[in-house]
């Protein structure tokens, strides 16, 4: 494995990347050996990060088979980055050279095959994998357990709570989340995650003096650690995230695995993954309409909490441990 993913707090490739090597720990210890950022001799290198040191390892015969997991490709960091021109068009170039480099590419959403083809990287050289979450770290609690964490983290018991979560950039949307907060002020909204990029975050002066002073029925904790966000989805009433752009979110599994209603934006490249899984929304006023009408209809929160229950099972670890050992052990075989 080669990652620099935990480097950067509160993003989504760091979830991926601890999810998975979690997962191999447990299941395959006796079938796998890994090593992590290593330049020893190896059958596979998985590739998680696009480090300009992994990038030159890669010309090493030692690399065996060359894996990459493709996290984003530039269409989908337009919105997250400010990087000034001539900056931003060499850093495209570098991202689909790394890709170019691999033998074989993972990607987390069948809908960017066809973009990945364009760029010049053959169907057959890319498989889908989707993410997944464990289910000892993400899991649904009882009612009286939901009221004793809003005690425990300062949020009334009597309002309906809504949850947002990642990086607090454009891209995923936040200023909606803001404005749905503005329009509705008897409803506790909640975003956890920060600035991770700092100011090179794309909206970071607008999004920055929201956060400092926010309207009183939204709260910015911040970036919390993995192990605690469990809390949040599950003293939340409905999952919420507005994005723009997306791959496959870790906070929507998360929330399917402690089955938090959900709510998206209807973005294409959710229904080839998640489709029947949430109710979507195509703008914010849409948005505001249907969460208005989840506040009354206790049967339509109970429906979509019921088929988080479906998601987590399809999106389960021990499925998605087979797909792996199966991937890993051809690709092995090819190497």
């Amino acid at each position: 494995m080669f990652s620099t993913a935990d480097k950067v707090k509160g993003q989504g490739v760091g979830s991926a990347y601890d999810e998975l090597m979690a997962m191999l720990k447990q299941h395959f210890t006796k079938e796998f050996k890994i090593t992590v950022n290593n330049y020893g001799r190896a059958d596979i290198s998985h590739y998680h990060t696009i480090n300009p040191s992994f990038y030159l390892s890669t010309f090493s015969k030692k690399r065996g088979r060359k894996i990459g997991y493709v996290h984003f490709i530039p269409e989908t960091l337009e919105g997250s980055l400010k990087i000034p021109q001539p900056f931003k068009a060499i850093f495209y170039k570098y991202v689909i050279a790394f890709y170019k480099r691999m033998d074989h590419i993972v990607v987390v959403n069948p809908s960017f095959i066809p973009k990945l083809e364009k760029y010049g990287i053959p169907a057959d050289k890319i498989t889908y994998i989707p993410n997944f979450v464990s289910p000892t770290e993400f899991y649904p609690t009882d009612k009286q357990h939901k009221a004793e964490l809003r005690v425990t983290h300062g949020y009334s018991q009597d309002r309906f709570t809504i949850l947002g979560s990642g990086q607090i950039q454009t891209r995923k949307g936040v200023l909606d989340f803001i404005d749905l907060a503005k329009r509705n002020p008897t409803i506790q909204f909640i975003w956890t995650g920060g600035f991770s990029f700092g100011k090179i975050t794309e909206g970071y002066s607008e999004l920055e003096k929201v956060v400092k002073d926010p309207p009183s029925n939204l709260s910015f904790p911040g970036i919390i650690d993995r192990q605690k966000m469990v809390d949040y989805y599950n003293l939340a009433d409905l999952f919420l995230l507005p994005s723009y752009n997306e791959l496959f979110p870790m906070s929507v599994l998360e929330a399917f695995a402690t089955n938090t209603p959900v709510m998206l934006r209807d973005l294409d490249l959710y229904k080839s993954i998640i489709d029947g899984y949430y109710l979507p929304a195509k703008d914010v006023n849409e948005m505001n309409d249907q969460l208005l009408g989840l506040i009354h209809d206790q049967a339509k929160l109970d429906e979509l909490k019921q088929v988080t229950r479906q998601a987590s099972q399809r999106y389960s670890e021990s499925h998605l441990a087979k797909v792996w050992y199966e991937f890993y052990t051809q690709q092995a075989r090819e190497g």
